[in-house]
């Protein structure tokens, strides 16, 4: 039965989107106008981020070609200081300093998302991964799809090492930091720096599991 409805729905949003115009073309971003047929079958438009070209764009919404995934989202467990590992970083569409989890996107589609974990934990933190835990990461999720297509792959690991900003990249203004459990439940509590929503989940879940959260 479940087979059955994934199949209906696949098929009622085949040809749901008529048409893609750019509004804007930037290196790393970039803005498209869909049109597309709501319920009603009436013709509307939506304003859609991407980090994808149109040609990409235009295949995976009207030729139903696969979706890549644009980055990956690390929550990593530093083996021998039985901590999270987190990260403060600048972003300037908030003027903020803010928790978030390491992250990094998808260079080129010979790069699949555990070569860019390596690198992207390595870069961002100075740690080494030593085991990706397959079993509990998602290869897909979207991380706001009522403005942008954009998903990542959303990985567990297990690393280790010294924290640095050696690797940083000249534009990364980032703070690498282990978190206990006991730090975690104090973060979430008394935090006045912000927190990326999914951050705030794997605090809220390293507060109440702690190393069992990566078994």
């Amino acid at each position: 039965k479940i087979e059955i409805i994934n199949i209906v729905l696949e098929e009622d949003v085949m040809g749901k989107i008529k048409e893609i115009k750019t509004l804007v073309e930037t290196k790393f971003i970039s803005l498209y106008d869909i049109k597309y047929l709501n319920k009603n079958n009436q013709e509307k438009s939506w304003t859609v981020a991407s980090r994808k070209s149109k040609d990409i764009l235009e295949g995976i919404y009207l030729e139903n070609k696969k979706d890549k995934v644009d980055a990956v989202i690390i929550c990593a467990y530093h083996k021998q200081q039985n901590k999270l590992v987190i990260i403060k970083e600048f972003r300037v569409p908030i003027n903020k300093y803010i928790y978030e989890l390491p992250a990094g996107l998808v260079d080129s589609d010979d790069d699949n998302f555990e070569e860019t974990v390596i690198r992207e934990l390595k870069e961002e933190t100075g740690l080494n991964v030593i085991e990706i835990k397959k079993d509990l990461s998602s290869n897909q999720v979207y991380l706001s799809p009522g403005m942008t297509d954009e998903s990542a792959a959303f990985v567990y690991c297990i690393c280790d090492g010294e924290v640095s900003k050696d690797y940083l990249e000249d534009d990364e203004d980032i703070e690498a930091i282990l978190i206990s459990q006991d730090e975690a439940k104090d973060i979430l509590k008394n935090s006045s720096t912000p927190l990326d929503i999914r951050v705030y989940l794997a605090l809220q879940s390293f507060a109440l599991m702690g190393e069992k959260m990566f078994l």
